[in-house]
């Protein structure tokens, strides 16, 4: 099995969201598909319906981090090197934007959170401080320069 790389603090997180969806979410749905069942004839039964999809949901959720966690590898970062777990400033069209480096399970653009296998996460990672690379996009092809790692 290919391993997954995560930062410390996302494997954390990914733990804590596995051992609440265990502890907490499973015996709640258990607990809302029993109460739905015993109110009768589920064939018609909208709670047993919402229950069941639910529960669905948590299993899958359960067993796709199951598999991430038993894959994961958490990465060292490394000094003056552009690596998973590292916050960059890159220079790019006349502004600094500030990115974080992740794993895949991690990525959240919103935030800023970008995965080493994006387009832009991978070109980054192996880079320096004054470093500069090119990326094409859907408008053409953007420099890019390094400016800060941390």
């Amino acid at each position: 099995m290919e391993p997954i790389y995560l930062t410390q603090k996302g494997l954390d997180n990914l733990i804590l969201e596995f051992k609440d969806l265990v502890e907490v979410k499973r015996p709640e749905v258990g607990l809302r598909i029993k109460t739905a069942r015993d109110l009768g004839d589920v064939s018609e039964n909208a709670e047993y319906a919402a229950a069941k999809e639910a529960q669905i949901e948590v299993e899958a959720r359960i067993n796709e981090l199951d598999s991430i966690i038993k894959r994961a590898q958490v990465v060292k970062e490394e000094k003056g090197i552009v690596s998973i777990g590292s916050t960059v400033t890159v220079h790019v069209d006349g502004d600094n934007e500030n990115y974080h480096l992740v794993g895949e399970p991690e990525a959240d653009p919103l935030e800023n959170k970008i995965s080493h296998k994006s387009p832009l996460g991978n070109l980054l990672v192996g880079k320096k401080v004054n470093d500069t690379f090119d990326l094409d996009t859907a408008v053409g092809k953007v420099t890019y320069r390094i400016v800060d790692i941390k």
